[in-house]
């Protein structure tokens, strides 16, 4: 015959895992359905590009900082030393009064008439006195030079402590740029790293490939790659000894990494690869793309020729060599390597040449 026994109900700690994990799956149903799509290739490319931007500008800003900071840095040095040789020069001076005054209280005791009176050589005393009165010429003198020397001094000094003030000012401006710089940076990466590595890889491809287009598709078509150095480049006539030079130094770097705020040999920015390569052919140009590009006279794009700079976007942070051809060779970004690239891919703003 069958046992009937009532079944034994669960435990406390049971029901409890149970229900934590039903509330669990719960939430996580709640939130799988809420969560935003993650961003397409497309979307993450869009926006990676618009923060390698941004980054640019930043870092131009961030260049042109440095620039200022280490400017003011030796303007600060040599005030300092100026103020420190006008301090010598005041208290050479000073010294030179005490002695002065020092030669008068020993020849000038006694009352000139009364020195007159008791002197038993009349013509001696008048040779004194006349010493006297130069002494006292030189006095006045000197009292002159001591009071200049003190208002030079204090103008000194306050131009000093002006440039002092304004280089914390950079230093701090530094330091914000430099923070919007890995800011955006970070945040490129943290999209890029929502795709998988195959994504990466692909985005990366397209772009070269797009460059590579650019570039063959401007003459006969003999340049499979824009990194490759074979692009047609026509017959470029370069715009002088010293910007064919400064172009076959930057020709040298092609396939060279881009790395923000670089100026070579190993990698480059935008503007680090035309002030280095300028300076191999010993022309020495800023390092800010906005500062290159009032370096030289400006040119429209039908004057172009071979090793001109070119400027591209409004606020002018990016910077290239005009190669010929429709082409530019410039450090385009994070990711991507010198290389040819047509002028038309970026907003071209005008060219400058290098006198």
């Amino acid at each position: 015959m069958a046992s009937h026994r009532r079944p034994k109900p669960p435990s406390r700690t049971r029901v409890t895992v149970l229900t934590a994990t039903a509330a669990a799956a719960v939430a996580l149903t709640a939130n799988s359905a809420n969560a935003a799509p993650a961003p397409s290739k497309s979307e993450v490319k869009e926006k990676v590009d618009k923060l390698y931007e941004d980054a640019e500008k930043a870092t131009e800003k961030y260049k042109g900082a440095k620039e200022s900071q280490e400017k003011l840095e030796k303007e600060v040095s040599a005030l300092q030393d100026k103020v420190a040789r006008g301090q010598e020069e005041l208290n050479e001076l000073r010294d030179g009064l005490g002695s002065i005054a020092s030669a008068q209280y020993r020849t000038g005791g006694i009352d000139p008439a009364m020195q007159l009176f008791l002197s038993s050589d009349p013509d001696s005393y008048l040779d004194q006195a006349s010493a006297l009165d130069q002494v006292s010429a030189k006095q006045a003198q000197a009292l002159q030079q001591i009071q200049s020397k003190q208002r030079s001094l204090a103008q000194e000094r306050k131009e000093a402590q002006s440039k002092v003030t304004d280089l914390a000012d950079t230093r701090k401006e530094l330091g914000k740029k430099k923070t919007e710089v890995q800011g955006k940076l970070a945040t490129a990466q943290k999209l890029l790293n929502t795709l998988t590595a195959q994504e990466r890889a692909a985005l990366a491809k397209e772009d070269e490939q797009r460059a590579s287009r650019s570039s063959s598709s401007a003459g006969s078509g003999t340049g499979s790659g824009a990194e490759s150095g074979r692009t047609d480049l026509g017959n470029s006539v370069p715009a002088s000894q010293r910007a064919s030079a400064a172009f076959a130094a930057a020709q040298s770097k092609i396939g060279t990494p881009y790395v923000y705020g670089a100026s070579g040999p190993s990698s480059f920015d935008c503007s680090g690869l035309t002030s280095w390569a300028y300076a191999q052919a010993g022309v020495s140009i800023p390092r800010t793309s906005e500062s290159q590009a009032n370096a030289g006279a400006r040119l429209g794009m039908s004057q172009l020729q071979q090793g001109d700079l070119v400027i591209f976007y409004g606020d002018l942070h990016h910077v290239g060599f005009y190669a010929g051809n429709g082409q530019v060779l410039h450090a385009p970004k994070p990711g991507a390597s010198v290389r040819y690239e047509a002028i038309g891919n970026m907003p071209f703003q005008f060219g400058v040449r290098i006198g």
